[in-house]
């Protein structure tokens, strides 16, 4: 994974005293809230409905188990004793003092972490696949332009005071597991015939109160030509995107208001002012950068070990279901990635508590080369487990409680905090997650369900994604009661789509028999082999409608 150089050392640690400074004349008086607002937000300060929050970023997923244990240390001494992974693989402390802040920047800092710009009407924390470089599926490893989209994006000076937040999203796998159809940018990495890396470029995507479908800007820009692109598109938006309502702000209204041809017009028109400038990447900008991703040292794994691994399967059905639904196959035989479920109902869906990192950053370094990678679906990933330490790494991970064998199923929900935490929420998340684990339990139901995704929002800014759920719930609020609107038909891989609301909402104990009435009905219709999505699109909204509202 990438190192800092002195350049990014240096960077992070005098950010971390200029907000130190900035805190300090804050506390004395010398700084109102006002003006206090913008220097806290980009430093992923937020004031939430009982407490600040601190937003920690963790760029494009990637965690090193030094990092891990370093964040429940600070979890530990600063706040209550656990942190809870976002949808943009992002760290959130939900109770820490104010004045604390400092500190924990500081300790961030001193294992290469920040807190930089995971707030604000900036450029936000790159996401990509959680299996990038050791994916079957993979044309090209999106990590390296991960990394040179967060140099360019960190601290620009142009784009500090965009009109909204803005959030990028790259793939370089056949299988888009980024979700770059909705974002504002998404970036698809492909290689052309001759090996070369180019790189399909969409923007106009997002969630939120309109969501939408990202459209297609570029089918083939040439990788060296991949920031001073990404350069000319944010300042078309920065330039022409709506500030007078900030609800109209995001760049896929300015997409849509234009036109993707007008956008593309305008930005193409920009980017000649900037092609083949200082910003256009050659070989060695690439190398210098790539550098930092280099295979691991990985031992042989003998043929009988993965006899072994196979006939375990066969004979231990506890440890079937768990690699059945945790395991995930990799590109290099005798090797696996393990996924770790954040999913129990003793803490809300994305809670980790500090002792859990630090068993889990143990188990990195025993088990995994030191890395852990962190997905949008609020889990943590092992990238390189040998077949024959799975069963003793499935064996702990039985002991602290992360071997749920539910991964991809409904019981693998995405949550945000809700209204137990976030000021702008309009009805509590967490207690509905809980309570539709509790109801659908029985693994042999889940597991005979197949691949299924609820995703729970706790209001229209969408951070639970529940617009791109297979089922999406959103809390909404009625003359100061909690209700909660259901949505079918979300996508948010290949052929993304957008739910559609099912119909007049539910008060919050009526949900998981809501759902209960939706799985009968794609039970009952469903053909062999389908899922819960090739199911409703089938069979369309109308017979969950009726079963439900009956």
């Amino acid at each position: 994974m990438y190192r800092y150089d002195s350049h990014d050392q240096t960077l992070v640690d005098e950010r971390v005293a200029q907000f130190r400074d900035q805190m300090r004349r804050y506390l004395a008086g010398q700084l109102g809230e006002e003006e206090f607002l913008p220097l806290r937000l980009q430093n992923g300060l937020y004031i939430q409905r009982y407490a600040p929050m601190l937003r920690i970023a963790i760029p494009y997923g990637m965690l090193a188990s030094y990092q891990l244990r370093k964040l429940g240390e600070i979890a530990a001494r600063y706040d209550r004793g656990y942190g809870h992974f976002t949808t943009r693989t992002n760290l959130q402390l939900n109770w820490p003092k104010i004045e604390d802040v400092p500190d924990i920047l500081a300790d961030l800092a001193s294992v290469q972490m920040h807190a930089i710009q995971t707030s604000g009407n900036d450029i936000r924390n790159t996401t990509t696949d959680q299996f990038s470089g050791i994916a079957a599926d993979e044309e090209v490893d999106p990590r390296p332009w991960c990394e040179l989209i967060r140099q360019w994006s960190t601290f620009h000076p142009e784009f500090a005071f965009l009109p909204r937040k803005f959030k990028i999203a790259v793939t370089g796998a056949a299988d888009d597991r980024a979700a770059i159809q909705v974002h504002d940018v998404g970036l698809r990495l492909w290689r052309d015939r001759d090996g070369e890396v180019r790189i399909k470029v969409l923007a106009g995507g997002g969630l939120g109160r309109t969501p939408m479908i990202a459209e297609v800007v570029r089918e083939d820009l040439p990788w060296q030509h991949l920031l001073t692109y990404l350069e000319a598109l944010v300042r078309v938006y920065n330039q022409f995107g709506r500030r007078d309502n900030k609800f109209k702000a995001r760049i896929k209204i300015l997409v849509k208001a234009l036109g993707v041809d007008e956008f593309r017009r305008r930005v193409e028109e920009e980017w000649a002012h900037l092609k083949d400038g200082p910003q256009t990447l050659n070989d060695e900008a690439l190398k210098a950068v790539a550098e930092h991703f280099v295979e691991p040292d990985r031992r042989a794994v003998p043929a009988e070990a993965l006899e072994a691994y196979e006939r375990l399967r066969g004979e231990n059905r506890a440890f079937a279901r768990f690699v059945t639904n945790n395991v995930t196959d990799h590109k290099v035989a005798g090797y696996k990635a393990v996924t770790l479920s954040l999913k129990r109902r003793e803490h809300s869906p994305g809670d980790v508590t500090s002792e859990h990192m630090a068993a889990v950053a143990d188990l990195a370094d025993e088990f995994g080369y030191g890395e852990l990678r962190v997905t949008h679906e609020q889990n943590l990933v092992l990238t390189d487990v040998p077949v024959d330490r799975i069963e003793a790494l499935w064996q702990r991970l039985e002991a602290l409680g992360l071997a749920n064998p539910t991964v991809g199923t409904l019981a693998d929900l995405i949550c945000c905090p809700g209204g137990d935490y976030c000021g702008l929420a309009n009805a509590k998340s967490i207690p509905v997650a809980h309570a539709i684990q509790e109801r659908f339990e029985d693994l042999d139901f889940l597991y005979d369900l197949g691949p299924l995704e609820l995703n729970i929002s706790g209001c229209m800014n969408a951070c639970g994604h529940h617009h791109v759920g297979h089922i999406g719930i959103l809390g909404v609020d009625k003359k100061g009661e909690e209700y909660y609107q259901i949505s079918l038909g979300g996508s948010q891989g290949n052929g993304a789509s957008l739910g559609k609301i099912l119909g007049p909402s539910f008060f919050r104990e009526d949900v998981p028999s809501v759902i209960d009435q939706l799985l009968q009905v794609y039970v009952g219709s469903r053909q062999p082999d389908e899922t819960f999505l090739d199911t409703y699109r089938r069979i369309g909204l109308k017979p969950f409608k009726e079963r439900v509202y009956a």
